[in-house]
Parts: structure tokens; C-alpha cells; sequence
């Protein structure tokens, strides 16, 4: 039995070891056989990578090339690019220049003693004979109607207008003299105080009209009816009525007023001139220091000039167009005495009271405010 068993233990020993022995020279001959066609492929590997490296090589060539006739192209480009530029420079060179002369003599214009000393007088004899050209203008222009795009957009919303490009003026003036931003702040509250009187005047003028007004609500006649002797329909009295409740409801208001547009319009036309007029000495100072003043400057001086004309406009179609007398003579008058208050009296208090100043004070050197002014 035991025997037996040994030899069928050594069997199955020797069996295994067979087995080992021949999964061993399978593979070593497998290894062999890769090895052989590694062997056998080895020149198509490098036949391959010299042929990629041939082709690396003509692709540098090529890219070498075309970044040559690239560089070749972008100047080129560049030539073309300067050329059509040329054309836009002396464009701006041509707007930057009538820019330049305009704004100087629109300057030497306002600066000069005939408009800065006289434009109230000429103002003053607009607004009362301007009524008269009612007589010779057309019912049917276009500046007839009240809802015009001037009235709607420009007359009704005056001050905000006036208010922002004179501010916007007086800012970069003040900054391109000095660069100081309490003297800047300073001339800014000229127009703070204009303000607070433009307010003043409309809450007082208000008051005025409704405590001076009556409203009245014209009578329907039935027919067969008789009108009243003079021939005028009849009119129905209510009383406790504001002027603006009147309006609202279509009645009629009768009472004393003072146009406030007109007022408005010619207060911001002494303005404007008073405050422009100090552009030219700003210029002359500059010119001394061999400086020019910048293009923002001048631009904002050019669309203060023409603010200064369309407020001229309106308020000659306010009194061609709409003449009523005495109401559009009374608001110039207000605006005028406004004007002479500040400009003419507040403002040239010395020492400087309550933070203000006149326009060019410690800006220019020319600007004398010492003299006053008939």
C-alpha cells in the first residue's frame, strides 16, 4: 500500500514539473518569436522615424517660411492701416483747429466790455418790444404751436439745463486754473444760490396768482336762451380754487401774473453771459504760460454758447408768438433784478460773504472785480 501510494505521489510530482518545464518553453519561445519580428520590423521603425523626422523637418521649413511672408504681410498691413488712418488724423486736426479759433472768438466776443456790459440793456429792449413782432410773424410757423419740441423739452425743464452745463463749465474751468477743489466748490455755489432764488420766485409767484385770481366756469346757454347784454356768455364764480385746480378742471382764471418762463429764460441768459465771459482771460493767461486749454473745456464752453442761443430763441418766440403784456414784461424784470442782486451786489461783497464769489475770482488775473459795473 505504501508503495503504491509513493508511486502515485511521484507521479503526480514528475507531472507537475512536466508541465512546469513546458508552459516555461512555450514561453521563452514566444519571447524568441517577438524578439525575431522586433528584429525583422526594426528597419521599418527607422525607415518610419526617418521619414517623420524628414517631414518635421520640411514642416519648420514651411512654417519658417510662411511666418516670413506673415511678417511680410503684417507690415504691409500696417502700411495700409497707417495710410487710411492719415485721412481721420487730419480730419481731427481740422475739427481740433475750428474748434480752437471758434471758442476764441466766441470768447473775445463774450469778454469783450460791449456784450458783458450792455447785454442786459439789449436784453431789456427784447423783452419789451418783442411783443410787437406778433404783428409780422405767421400764425401758421411752427414755433406758433405751444407743444413744439422746443417748448416741451428745452422751456419747461430751463434751470436743469442751464444748471448742468454751467456746472459742468464752471467745474473743469476751476480745476484747469487751479485744481482746487474748495475754490472749485466756492464758484459752484453761485449756482446753488441762483437756485434757491429760482425756487423763492416760483413758490412766491404761486401764491401771488392764487391769492389775486379768481376762477370762473363758463355757463352753457340752452337755445332760445338770451345772452347777457354785452354779448359775453355768462360765467359761474367758485371760489377757494387754485390757479393750477382751475386749469386742470377747464375753467377760466382771471387775475394778475407774472410769466415765469420769461423770468426763468432771462435770468439764465445774464448767467450764462456773466459766467462765459471769463473764458477769454482764462485763455490770455494760458497763452502767457505757454499751456492751451483742453478740448473738453472748449467743448463744454461751445455748448454752453449754444444753450445761450437757444435760450435767445425761445424766449423771442415766447414774446412774438405769445405776447402778454404786462405779465412777460414783469417776469424780465424780476429776472433782471435777480440778476443785479447777485452778480452785481452779493457776489462783490468783500471779504466774501456766505461762501461765494464772482466768476474768475483767484482763476484768472484779468478779471477785475473790483470795478463795478453801469
Amino acid at each position: 500500500m505504501c508503495s503504491s501510494c509513493m508511486s502515485d505521489s511521484d507521479k503526480e510530482g514528475t507531472s507537475h514539473t512536466g508541465a512546469a518545464v513546458t508552459f516555461s518553453q512555450k514561453t521563452a519561445r514566444q519571447t524568441q518569436g517577438h524578439q525575431k519580428r522586433n528584429l525583422s520590423k526594426s528597419p521599418e521603425v527607422s525607415l518610419r522615424r526617418q521619414v517623420d523626422q524628414r517631414n518635421m523637418e520640411l514642416k519648420t521649413g514651411t512654417s519658417l517660411n510662411g511666418l516670413a511672408q506673415a511678417g511680410v504681410t503684417l507690415e504691409k498691413l500696417h502700411n495700409v492701416a497707417r495710410e487710411l488712418t492719415l485721412p481721420g488724423k487730419f480730419i481731427l486736426r481740422v475739427l481740433d483747429a475750428a474748434l480752437e479759433s471758434g471758442t476764441n472768438l466766441l470768447a473775445t466776443v463774450l469778454g469783450s466790455q460791449v456784450v458783458k456790459g450792455h447785454f442786459h440793456l439789449m436784453l431789456s429792449v427784447l423783452v419789451l418790444f418783442g411783443p410787437a413782432l406778433s404783428l409780422w410773424v405767421s400764425k401758421f410757423s411752427i414755433f406758433a404751436n405751444s407743444h413744439h419740441y422746443l417748448y416741451r423739452k428745452f422751456l419747461r425743464s430751463t434751470w436743469g439745463w442751464t444748471w448742468i452745463f454751467t456746472a459742468s463749465f464752471i467745474l473743469l474751468l476751476s480745476l484747469s486754473a487751479r485744481r482746487s477743489l474748495s475754490l472749485s466748490l466756492r464758484h459752484l455755489s453761485r449756482l446753488g444760490v441762483v437756485g434757491l432764488l429760482w425756487l423763492g420766485c416760483q413758490c412766491l409767484l404761486t401764491l401771488l396768482e392764487d391769492a389775486t385770481g379768481t376762477c370762473y366756469e363758463p355757463m352753457a346757454l340752452a337755445q332760445g336762451d338770451a345772452q347777457s347784454s354785452t354779448g359775453v356768455p355768462l360765467l359761474l364764480l367758485h371760489e377757494e380754487q387754485t390757479k393750477a385746480s382751475c386749469l386742470r378742471a377747464n375753467m377760466m382764471w382771471r387775475g394778475y401774473e407774472v410769466s415765469q418762463d420769461v423770468l426763468i429764460l432771462c435770468l439764465c441768459c445774464l448767467l450764462l453771459v456773466e459766467e462765459l465771459s471769463v473764458f477769454g482771460a482764462h485763455i490770455s493767461k494760458a497763452k502767457l504760460q505757454q499751456e492751451s486749454p483742453g478740448g473738453p473745456l472748449r467743448f463744454i464752453f461751445l455748448l454752453c454758447v449754444t444753450l445761450l442761443a437757444v435760450w435767445m430763441l425761445l424766449l423771442l418766440c415766447l414774446l412774438a408768438h405769445f405776447p402778454k403784456f404786462p405779465s412777460q414784461q414783469l417776469g424780465g424784470a424780476l429776472g433782471y433784478l435777480g440778476w443785479k442782486g447777485l452778480y452785481q451786489c452779493w457776489y462783490r461783497l468783500t471779504p466774501k460773504w456766505c461762501f461765494t464769489c464772482l466768476p474768475g475770482d483767484e482763476l484768472v488775473s484779468s478779471v477785475d472785480s473790483g470795478k463795478p459795473k453801469h
